[in-house]
């Protein structure tokens, strides 16, 4: 599994690097890690190719991989496991285009990214970067809680979530499913339903809320039960179970489930028009600053590098 990091010396904290370290320990990993140094467009003619920006960019680049394989080495990250160029500093306007640049001529399977450091501990937060890159980026996003602890032992569980969508044959599903007989970890699926939001949007007529909240629920059912029916019938030799997550709101639905420290989550995108090709949609969009574990987000037309990973 090619993994690209994106993270920088500067920050304060090392979650994207540590999700590399947790997946590291389930499957072979090859990793390289990114930072990035904002030039403005008006300068960049002018001053990236000048002699001066030269010698700087090469010696911030050094001191940036020293800091960068250290932090690689502290997370227990072998030296086996890393690219011919574990660090790698770019600069340019668009820190999300750098990134999605460098993942395409890297080959990743995945881009990871921290969680914004105004998070609180154990939530993800999306900074402009990782923003930017849910609305575009084709390669698949990990995205990792703040200060969470992870299971020694790698992977343990991989969940999907169902959102928008609620198709038991969503490619998203399927690659969870793969990814989990791959590992030989077992696959939950699993649907959410928040009731405070439910109330909100029928404006307080508690009757027609309730008729609702079961119509959904029992939409839910249904739709898990073929989730679980598509998956069996592809991956027979696989453990898989199906759960439904209620309560107020979405801290309410996702704290109602049991999480586990070797837990994964993996969701899928809904398709837009050419200029935003990957957008995960308001739903997931609202359910990922109460995930409190490592999310796998995959977009519709991406490549099926990750399915296959090994």
């Amino acid at each position: 599994m090619r993994i690209l990091i994106s993270w920088s010396p500067s920050s304060t904290g090392t979650e994207a690097i540590d999700f590399a370290a947790w997946l590291a320990r389930s499957t072979n990993v090859r990793i390289r890690v990114v930072s990035t140094i904002s030039v403005p467009l008006a300068t960049t003619a002018l001053n990236k190719h000048g002699n001066k920006f030269k010698k700087w960019f090469t010696k911030e680049q050094a001191k940036r991989k020293e800091r960068v394989l250290e932090a690689l080495e502290a997370a227990g990250i072998s030296d086996s496991q890393l690219d011919e160029e574990p660090s790698v500093l770019l600069a340019g306007p668009s820190r999300p285009q750098l990134l999605t640049e460098m993942a395409e001529e890297f080959g990743a399977d995945a881009i990871l990214l921290g969680a914004n450091q105004s998070a609180p501990k154990g939530r993800f937060f999306a900074g402009s970067t990782a923003d930017a890159l849910l609305h575009f980026s084709p390669i698949p996003l990990g995205l990792s809680p703040r200060d969470i602890k992870l299971s020694k032992h790698g992977v343990t569980r991989i969940n999907f979530a169902f959102t928008e969508r609620g198709d038991s044959e969503d490619p998203a599903l399927l690659c969870a499913a793969r990814l989990a007989n791959t590992w030989n970890v077992p696959l939950r699926i699993v649907a959410f339903s928040a009731d405070g939001l439910l109330d909100a949007q029928v404006s307080g007529n508690v009757d027609v809320a309730s008729k609702l909240a079961k119509g959904w629920h029992e939409h839910s059912l249904s739709m898990l039960d073929r989730a679980h029916d598509v998956v069996a019938e592809r991956f027979p030799e696989l453990p898989i179970t199906t759960e439904i997550g209620t309560g107020h709101g979405w801290s309410g639905a996702v704290d109602s489930l049991k999480w586990k420290k070797g837990d994964l989550m993996c969701l899928g995108s809904s398709p837009m028009g050419p200029f935003e090709r990957v957008f995960i949609g308001s739903t997931a969009t609202e359910l990922l600053p109460h995930v409190r574990v490592p999310v796998l987000v995959r977009p519709s037309d991406s490549a099926p590098s990750v399915e296959t990973a090994d």
